[in-house]
């Protein structure tokens, strides 16, 4: 492999394994690197027999590991991090570990290897309860749990390297990002895999409070043309929201998904009623617009409802015994 080496860690992951399948589709050669706690090989094998393709099971945290692995990239992108809010509460170090001194040491190879770009996947979970609506980049950074924290102190080791040592790094800032190949851990989190094991099972589907509240629903596909083109366009040091431009109401989800059979839940501590991004300045400088409208995205979602087959069955038992934590310590 040359110089035009793409490398994404966090490769096999769900983000990271649709970014793969672009970068091969512009013909760079990629090395996807995961260390297949959460990601899957099986979301990778596609590109089984490819020679413009390599993975390597490694893990971020493994500072000698990512600088052999990063020597010769031309560009990196930084998707690899733990995620989910209630693992983060029981066990902040594992996060700390990851999301940050991972991001340390992916920084300290990119910059050992001389990388032309480097774009990293932040979260929107940074802004917390937002004071407003589309949220930019600017507004108040106001973390609600660990999770939410240590992705955006990754953010700000990378920045500062960018200002420091003048590496040519973007963030992105992702809004619930939703597609095919989705986790299906058995960590309790994102509302689709929910939903969707439930729908598989025939039972009703969980409603956190009056299901009122909005998210803006990211498809993975627009996700993934948006941090290409940050790795083609993006100003060096600069932040970008990454939103479908609309918002969508969980009970409008419910009914997209197509059933009438719903549970409600306690609203939880530390959840907005609404994520909405501002997505001027990407547009604006980058020229990306989110192009799969829910109800599309939805759609292609239920023609692989088959992922979601081994995926656990959320009861509003197991919910409460799975969240018991969430209320412990952000309900305060």
């Amino acid at each position: 492999m040359g110089r035009d080496l793409d490398i994404v860690t966090g490769g096999a992951g769900f983000i990271g394994s649709h970014l793969v399948d672009l970068l091969i589709s512009q013909r760079r050669h990629v090395l996807a690197i995961d260390n297949l706690a959460v990601g899957r090989q099986s979301n990778l094998a596609q590109h089984t027999g490819n020679p413009n393709f390599r993975f390597e099971q490694a893990d971020v945290r493994d500072r000698a590991a990512m600088k052999a692995l990063l020597a010769g990239a031309d560009r990196v992108f930084h998707l690899a991090a733990l995620a989910d809010i209630v693992p983060s509460v029981q066990n902040p170090e594992a996060y700390f570990d990851t999301n940050v001194n991972g991001s340390y040491a992916v920084a300290e190879a990119a910059r050992a290897a001389g990388v032309r770009r480097l774009v990293y996947a932040a979260s929107s979970s940074c802004y917390g309860i937002p004071d407003c609506y589309p949220t930019p980049e600017d507004a108040a950074i106001q973390p609600q749990y660990p999770y939410a924290l240590t992705k955006y102190l990754g953010e700000q080791v990378l920045l500062h390297w960018a200002k420091v040592y003048d590496l040519p790094i973007v963030s992105l800032r992702f809004f619930n990002v939703y597609g095919p190949r989705a986790r299906t851990s058995g960590t309790y989190g994102a509302v689709f895999g929910v939903f969707l094991a439930q729908k598989l099972s025939g039972k009703p589907l969980t409603v956190v409070g009056d299901g009122k509240q909005t998210r803006d629903f990211t498809y993975v596909a627009d996700v993934a043309d948006a941090i290409l083109a940050a790795a083609e366009r993006g100003r060096t040091g600069e932040i970008y929201n990454v939103g479908s431009g609309n918002t969508v109401s969980v009970n409008r989800l419910v009914e997209l998904i197509g059933t009438e059979r719903v549970e409600h839940l306690p609203k939880r501590p530390g959840e907005p009623d609404c994520t909405f991004a501002d997505i001027t300045k990407i547009t604006r400088d980058l020229g990306w617009q989110p192009r799969v409208a829910i109800e599309e995205g939805v759609a292609r979602m239920m023609q692989h409802l088959d992922h979601w087959r081994d995926a656990p069955v959320w009861t509003p038992d197991s919910i409460a015994e799975a969240t018991k934590d969430w209320f412990k310590y952000l309900g305060k």
